[in-house]
């Protein structure tokens, strides 16, 4: 415990700096749609989502890294009390509705948007999820570095003729913050499949939003119906239908069944927000030129003397950092002892990372 203490000065021996580490995340394909015989996904009895691991989830060592599930609004014309599981569908939609979206002026949910336009843009109502855990996007995604690459025409030996490149191409500098969740983009489709006159001069079209603090991306069902110059079949059981009738008449787990294994790839970059205070603690030649340790002294005298006219000297191997009542809150450690008598001055740079 020090004995003397130097009180550091308010706006001038410190700042506070905030850094953003990034680190590429892929997602393969495969461990969407099989590696594991399906060993890495997990059903529940509620049935209400999916839960995908990087290996058999039953293992030690697996991770969960995302949550996939599917819903509607109670406005969808999928919407019907013979649809299965019609109002789990519902429940999902609004669930993740009234946390991404909000309410309007009425108290009532909003329904996702696909260009972020809440009061008048043309609406989600049939939507993909796509819920990544903390695991992976850490405090946030980064904007403008998402990627999700989907079939979207029949496989032929396991392979897809056409696939859909989505992006939220223009998220670094395009993003929206209308939002209770943070701020989100709007991610857009481009490939052959897509029809003609759907798509802008650029050859692209909105398929749905990214919310980055959230880590939830939404993707509208079009992707496999009305965006596509041929809507693709999906498989349901042994039989072979259309996107809107397995939204329909499949359960949630069947159809999260159908688009994981159309995955072919997805990617982003997770963001880590490091706060940082740098402490300057300026040590003067009058400072610390003696130690409170009790080894500094042998028979009352300076074991670090040869003489006892010698000016007095020390070596600093630490720095505490002390709260205003003299608690100790961190020490720092040097690489090696520094020495100190009255004949030299330096700083020490103290980082204190949270």
């Amino acid at each position: 415990m020090a004995t003397s203490f130097k009180e550091l000065e308010t706006g001038r021996d410190s700042v506070v700096t905030r850094n953003l580490l990034h680190e590429s995340i892929p997602i393969t394909g495969s461990i969407l749609s099989g590696t594991y015989s399906d060993n890495n996904i997990k059903n529940f009895s509620h049935g209400m989502f999916q839960s995908i691991y990087d290996y058999p989830f039953l293992s030690s060592s697996a991770n969960h890294i995302l949550d996939l599930t599917v819903g509607y609004s109670s406005e969808s014309a999928l919407s019907s009390t013979t649809a299965t599981q019609n109002a789990k569908k519902i429940n999902v939609y609004n669930e993740l509705a009234q946390v991404l979206v909000g309410f309007d002026e009425n108290g009532l949910v909003r329904r996702f948007d696909k260009d972020g336009d809440l009061s008048s843009g043309d609406k989600l109502n049939e939507t993909y999820f796509f819920n990544f855990t903390r695991l992976l996007t850490k405090d946030e995604v980064k904007k403008g570095s998402f990627s999700l690459s989907l079939g979207v025409t029949e496989a032929h030996n396991n392979a897809y003729v056409s696939t859909l490149s989505i992006t939220d191409k223009s998220g670094s500098s395009g993003y929206k913050v209308n939002s209770p969740a943070g701020e989100y983009g709007i991610l857009y489709a481009t490939g052959s499949a897509l029809a003609s006159g759907v798509i802008d001069g650029e050859g692209y079209v909105e398929a749905g939003l990214i919310y980055y603090q959230a880590g939830i991306a939404v993707l509208t069902a079009s992707v496999f119906g009305g965006l596509l110059t041929s809507p693709v079949s999906m498989s349901a059981g042994a039989a072979t239908v259309g996107p809107a009738t397995s939204l329909q008449s499949t359960s949630i787990s069947g159809n999260c069944d159908n688009i994981r294994h159309r995955v072919q790839s997805v990617s982003f970059n997770n963001t880590t927000e490091l706060n940082s205070t740098v402490y300057f603690c300026r040590v003067n030649n009058s400072d610390f030129n003696y130690s409170a340790n009790p080894t500094y002294l042998s028979s009352s005298k300076m074991v670090v003397k040869n003489n006892s006219n010698d000016e007095s000297v020390s070596y600093v191997t630490s720095v505490g950092l002390y709260s205003p009542d003299n608690e100790l809150l961190a020490v720092a450690k040097l690489s090696e002892p520094l020495k100190k008598d009255p004949s030299t001055e330096f700083t020490l740079r103290v980082r204190l990372d949270y």
